[in-house]
């Protein structure tokens, strides 16, 4: 029999009680329910347990208030080995709360920056035993913690003497003591070492520790510290990375885009250049048309398929060395490309892939990695591989019309692949081909790791209308809508994305088993993610399905005022003044010039004198977008604009869902609707307006993602980033802060509308510093586009004297990119341009070439690609080491 003793220090208030449960039948089993209550004296909390026969258990402790638990403590569970030839084990706790540098036990340095290997437990106890448990996330995979003290066992504090600690979980150590070896006290404190050199990097902070050995010198006794904090108040971290589209990346191996074999050389100049991150954009099939519209890294298929377009080729040889020959020479023409030829590669990919499958898919699909590789991933492989069957079947994405496969229907469809061993060997290649992007994948996962590099992947905020997951799951959407982002600094008409909303009741009353997976299997391959306008979780911009442009949407969920509010505000609410287009004859002539009488006698009906309204076949943008499909005329593309500007001519947008409820629309006041109006009631729209957008919704909107964010970002280990730019409510930095989700700091986009340019130096240090993101230019194009702003900038930012040069030169490149690596961010992520922009030999001649988006046109073509390939990337020494360098001066 052995007698376990568990004792805590705990500061409760009237009602609460401090409970342990573990995994022993006297501890619940975990069952939280069942968990044993403690006795106290005063804060000091203890239970006194008898266990038989019993090794390894886990427990931890929580706080019970009545029925409920009101707290849990943070973390994995404890762990301690119980040998049953100790006859007591006195266990003194320490209660863990959420550290601030929680973001250290993500996987981005558990499993590569601060990488250690996990040793046992220990097993075997000394006659009388002392073991510490120390909580250290602090110690890099070059680095040791030690202990050392004041007597012989400790080695009297001679560094060189102390007594390293085995690393047992992530950021947790123990060491056994013998007992017997200890004076009864001796003062003690814990260290970093570094490995090689044995220097000492750190000694904990505050005052020495007493161990007190007394406790444990009577025989078979362990006396067990659990959850000891190493402190270390000063510790910062500071990482750079490299953000790059996966298509963007080009070895002399690619087949004229980059893949996930090719990223293995992206890894390579990240290690040797001191970088410790690579950020991709999305990496999911994006395949409805097989065309270059498909390009769109954010319109997704699948939240899991894996885009087919990635397949490392020549990692997967064909036997046929004729055929192989001749995918080579046109892989060979398509890499000298200067951009993606996006449907040309797609199209040689699937042929590859197609003769592959008929060379190895039966191997393949009979291979046990494969069977377990099924059986993880059943879930979705099937919904996707019927529809990717149907799709290209039906030759169209668009499930709707695809007749009795309309609606997602899993016993039809099994019964369609048994029925026909031909749609069988369909849907099997579909298999075969994710399997083997899963496969390479995982393996350059694996390769980042051993090389110190994390991935950060991008998580889109909206799924394709025509997606797997709109046809087998279109109760977690809302069909009936769009969703873009109000105007702002990217686009003034605000952007129209054209996905469905979430369906977020739905997705509530599943725990957000949907969101969950998500993030789980891309936990898989990243260990760090990007949330795509994480603003969607607090509100999305949801627009009407007539609407071409984002300038009719407005915030779901919302507050929308009643026309009895409106009116009491000092706007004498009129619907067909203010939710109707408000089309008059004085300013018509402003939008269509000499069509201006064509105008108005074939799409405008008159309603009043000088009042107007759009006929009925063009009265939405959407109708006006179809009638000039096609036509690119002047003055068809003038009359359509215009047209376009008509319809958004309101001053208050209609909720969809409370039909006498109405919006503010935003940016009303560039309106005509809004200058005709007289000044008092423009003062009061306006006071109407600001306390809508800026102040109404600020608690709504926090509750709102309150309730989303923890559990989804709590289902993985991964380190989260949001891109919060645009219009953000005031509550999201404090909400991201909590949650400890990084921010994204840009120079050039001040989050205050009072700067011109963000200060650096005081950034939040949870958060991601960039000189621009793939929606943006990079520095040098930057540098061009606004002579004014550059020249604020060389002044004011740069301190230079004097006229802005007409070029960005290498040094002012350098110096922007050496500003923001002193930024007060954790991580400094660049894009592969811009690092390139600071060598006068290698920077791309053709600047304009190097932007990957233009978030105003939604009809963009997502077909960058780097000037050079890595190979010689990676043998440029002289701006490799400059890099190195830059990096080393700020990295930790």
């Amino acid at each position: 029999m052995t007698v376990l003793t568990f004792q805590i220090d705990y500061h409760t208030t009237w009602g609460q009680q401090v409970c342990l449960s573990g995994s022993l039948p006297e501890l619940g089993q975990l069952d939280e329910s069942k968990a044993l209550v403690l006795s106290n004296d005063g804060d000091s909390w203890y239970a006194e347990i008898e266990v038989e026969d019993t090794e390894n258990i886990q427990y931890y402790y929580l706080i019970r208030q009545g029925a409920g638990v009101i707290r849990r403590e943070w973390g994995s569970k404890r762990k301690l080995y119980i040998s049953p030839d100790k006859k007591q084990y006195i266990i003194n706790d320490l209660w863990k709360d959420i550290p601030f540098h929680s973001y250290l036990y993500s996987s981005v340095f558990t499993k590569s920056i601060f990488r250690h290997d996990k040793a046992n437990m220990p097993t075997e106890y000394y006659s009388s035993s002392i073991l510490l448990n120390v909580i250290c996330p602090f110690v890099n995979k070059e680095q040791k913690l030690c202990i050392a003290g004041g007597c012989e066992e400790l080695g009297n504090w001679d560094t060189v003497k102390a007594k390293q600690l085995v690393c047992v979980g992530d950021g947790e150590w123990q060491i056994l003591l013998d007992a017997d070896k200890l004076p009864l006290q001796t003062f003690y404190k814990f260290l970093i070492i570094d490995k090689i050199s044995g220097d000492v990097i750190k000694w904990e902070d505050g005052d020495n520790r007493l161990l007190d050995a007394s406790k444990a010198k009577e025989l078979e006794t362990v006396y067990a510290e659990m959850a000891l904090q190493f402190h270390h108040n000063s510790f910062t971290y500071k990482g750079v990375g490299t953000s790059i589209p996966l298509f963007s990346i080009k070895t002399e191996d690619s087949f004229g885009i980059g893949d996930f074999t090719d990223l293995k050389k992206m890894i390579d100049w990240a290690a040797v250049t001191g970088q410790q991150l690579i950020q991709l954009l999305p990496v999911n099939d994006t395949t409805t048309t097989k065309t270059w519209r498909d390009s769109y890294p954010y319109s997704v298929i699948s939240i899991y398929a894996l885009h087919p377009i990635y397949l490392g080729c020549k990692e997967q040889k064909l036997k046929d060395k004729k055929k192989y020959s001749s995918y080579l020479d046109k892989a060979e023409k398509l890499n000298t490309l200067p951009e993606i030829d996006y449907e040309k590669v797609l199209q040689l990919k699937y042929e590859y892939s197609r003769d592959l499958y008929l060379q190895n898919g039966e191997e393949v699909l009979a291979s046990k990695e494969y069977k377990e590789f099924f059986e993880k991933n059943s879930s979705w492989l099937f919904p996707y591989s019927c529809y990717c069957y149907l799709r290209d079947k039906n030759r169209k994405a668009n499930f709707r019309e695809w007749g009795d496969f309309s609606k997602y229907d899993e016993v039809k469809l099994k019964r369609m692949i048994e029925e026909s061993p031909e749609v069988r060997g369909e849907i099997n290649y579909f298999y075969f081909v994710q399997y083997l992007l899963h496969k390479q994948f995982s393996e350059v996962s694996s390769y980042a790791h051993h090389k110190g590099i994390t991935l950060k992947g991008d998580i889109p905020i909206g799924i394709d209308r025509d997606s797997v997951d709109a046809w087998s799951s279109p109760h977690l959407f809302n069909m009936d809508t769009q969703t873009g982002a109000p105007p702002d600094d990217f686009s003034y008409f605000g952007q129209n994305w054209g996905f469905p909303t979430y369906n977020w009741k739905a997705m509530e009353e599943d725990h957000y088993k949907w969101w969950k997976s998500r993030f789980t299997k891309m936990a898989d391959y990243f260990d760090a993610y990007r949330i795509d306008h994480i603003l969607g979780f607090f509100r999305i911009w949801e627009i009407p399905l007539d609407a071409v442009q984002g300038l009719l949407g407005h915030f779901n969920p919302a507050l929308p005022y009643w026309s009895e509010e409106i009116s009491r505000a000092g706007i004498p609410f009129d619907e067909e003044r203010m939710v109707n287009p408000f089309i008059h004859e004085d300013y018509l002539k402003d939008i269509f010039g000499d069509y201006t009488e064509e105008v108005k006698g074939k799409y405008l009906d008159v309603i009043s004198w000088q009042r107007y309204r759009l006929k009925p076949f063009c009265n939405t943008q959407r109708k006006i977008a179809l009638h000039f499909d096609n036509k690119k005329s002047k003055k068809d593309v003038t009359i359509c604009e215009g047209l376009l500007s008509l319809c958004a001519e309101v001053l208050f947008v209609r909720d969809p869902n409370e039909y006498n409820r109405f919006h503010p629309r935003i940016t009303a006041q560039y309106t005509h609707s809004y200058r005709y109006l007289d000044d008092h009631v423009k003062a009061a729209f306006n006071k109407m307006y600001d306390d809508f957008f800026f102040n109404r919704h600020n608690y709504f909107w926090r509750d709102q993602a309150m309730k989303k964010l923890p559990p989804l970002i709590s289902s993985t280990k991964m380190m989260v980033c949001g891109e919060d730019l645009g219009m953000v409510p005031d509550c999201v930095p404090s909400a991201m802060y909590e949650l400890s989700i990084l921010s994204l700091e840009i120079e050039r986009m001040p989050k205050s509308s009072n700067y011109k340019f963000t200060d650096l130096d005081n950034l939040p240090y949870l958060s991601v510093c960039t000189t621009s993101t793939h929606d943006m230019s990079p520095i040098r194009l930057w540098w061009t586009e606004n002579r004014n702003i550059t020249q604020q900038y060389y002044n004011e930012v740069l301190k230079y004297e004097g006229e802005a040069p007409e070029e960005c030169s290498p040094q002012l490149c350098k110096q922007i990119i050496e500003r923001h690596l002193r930024s007060a961010a954790m991580w400094v992520i660049l894009p592969w341009q811009d690092w390139l922009s600071i060598d006068n030999k290698l920077r791309n001649k053709d600047i304009e070439s190097e932007r990957i988006n233009v978030p105003a046109n939604s009809e963009h073509y997502w077909n960058y690609r780097m000037h050079i390939p890595m190979e010689q990337l990676l043998s440029e020494t002289e701006l490799n080491n400059k890099i190195k360098k830059m990096c080393g001066s700020v990295s930790v």
